[in-house]
């Protein structure tokens, strides 16, 4: 029987850590987050909803910006120019996905990369690439954390990555290419996936295809950690992979939910406390 990954209690360590850290500040200097929340996606809102509640629990700053689903690629970019210029602001999050006529990725460019903490603009995204400092999209660093957490090895070990987005995918199997694992990044187009996947000692499933990865697919011991938040016509929550089949397979298996959801906004915390961390050293040798 698989381990089952509590991302709520490693999450809760963060936050512990990070609460201490930000206890001590004075108030008006503690680290703040700026969300720019764009049309009204439901999903979307809970999810703001819980990033607002969770700066206020550790004493950080933060703020909202919601914006009607008719706002404009110009408005945008004037807001985070507007925002990114801000001194007593340390981390942008443009929460996505964004209504189907904004292009997101001109909007990454007007991120200043030092402020995002998500990891979107390209800069950030090539630092990731060069295995060079630079802030880390919050749920591949999540994944990492769990792994760590747990102390499953990633050096040498065959890893399958599957879906390949900007925000989960291709970072993570950049991030785990990073420490020495071997990545094969699957994707809609990928040829006899079960194959690919039933050689993987890591298996990372971040479809959003709901109980898409069966548990006969997964090779015997193998760690999966799956990203996948599908809700089904019940109103329940699932993952990517049929948790009930995969729990006599695997070995570690994060649940969903609590396994890698809470770590992504845990993440985003610690990222943001980085960023105001490096901005208060540039403030001091400046």
């Amino acid at each position: 029987m698989a381990t089952l990954i509590d991302g709520k209690r490693v999450a809760q360590e963060v936050r512990d850590h990070l609460h201490a850290q930000v206890s001590a500040l004075d108030p008006l200097a503690r680290p703040c987050l700026t969300v720019i929340l764009i049309g009204d996606d439901p999903a979307s809102a809970v999810y703001v909803r819980t990033k607002e509640r969770a700066c206020a629990a550790l004493g950080f700053r933060s703020s909202t910006h919601r914006l009607s689903k008719e706002t404009t690629q110009q408005q945008l970019h004037a807001l985070l120019d507007e925002t990114g210029s801000d001194p007593k602001v340390h981390g942008i999050l443009l929460q996505l996905p964004l209504p189907g006529h904004l292009c997101p990725e001109d909007a990454f460019l007007h991120l200043p990369p030092g402020k995002d903490v998500d990891g979107l603009h390209p800069l950030n995204q090539a630092r990731l690439l060069a295995n060079r400092q630079g802030f880390v999209p919050c749920t591949p660093l999540g994944i990492l954390h769990l792994l760590r957490a747990y102390e499953i090895p990633l050096r040498g070990r065959r890893c399958c990555v599957l879906g390949r987005s900007l925000l989960v995918g291709k970072p993570t199997a950049a991030l785990l290419t990073n420490h020495d694992a071997t990545v094969t990044l699957c994707h809609s187009k990928t040829e006899e996936l079960p194959a690919i996947i039933g050689e993987a000692d890591l298996v990372v499933a971040c479809l959003g295809k709901p109980h898409f990865v069966r548990g006969a697919w997964l090779r015997p011991g193998a760690t999966v950690i799956d990203v996948g938040i599908n809700r089904l016509d019940n109103g329940t929550l699932c993952g990517d992979v049929v948790l009930d089949e995969a729990l006599s397979r695997c070995s570690f298996i994060t649940p969903v939910p609590g396994g890698v959801g809470p770590m992504t906004v845990a993440m985003l915390l610690s990222n943001t406390y980085e960023a105001w961390r490096q901005a208060s050293n540039s403030e001091d040798l400046g």
